[in-house]
């Protein structure tokens, strides 16, 4: 069956936040609210894709960048699809849109536990740091130290 992929919509909002539930290995969190997510895209006009494959969504990719180096967040693909070159399109579709706004390299995080998305990284391409420790700070149940 052949897929399609195109920007993000927030249409596009349910359909994926459906998807992401049923795939493991994505972390939801409030920022994945619907406002969160409006906020992102309209952060990011045209960074994010979707899949399509027979008028349903069977996958995802959020992108984003700060103004120097680009980000991928939930790159998800329902299960039937994957392993047919539907996550790599996405991450092409990602990675290109990156390029055309200047930015020149991009992160992701993957967490530990992962086995399958760090293949599905190491596979295309993408490099595993080990010099770098990733620290969080929930701005929501911040009181003194911010």
């Amino acid at each position: 069956m052949s897929v399609r992929v195109r920007v993000m919509r927030m249409a596009d909002y349910d359909p994926a936040v459906a998807l992401w539930r049923v795939c493991e290995g994505i972390g939801l969190s409030e920022a994945d609210s619907r406002e969160g997510i409006r906020r992102f895209l309209r952060r990011n006009p045209g960074l994010s894709v979707v899949a399509e494959s027979g008028g349903k969504l069977t996958g995802t990719a959020l992108a984003g960048h700060d103004g120097r180096r680009g980000f991928i967040y939930h790159l998800a693909v329902a299960a039937p699809h994957r392993r047919s070159g539907v996550g790599r399109k996405l991450v092409a579709a990602c990675l290109k849109r990156l390029r055309a706004r200047g930015i020149q390299k991009c992160h992701l995080v993957v967490f530990g536990y992962n086995a399958g998305a760090l293949a599905f990284w190491a596979r295309t391409g993408w490099i595993r740091r080990r010099d770098l420790v990733l620290m969080s700070m929930p701005l929501t149940k911040c009181k003194s130290a911010c």
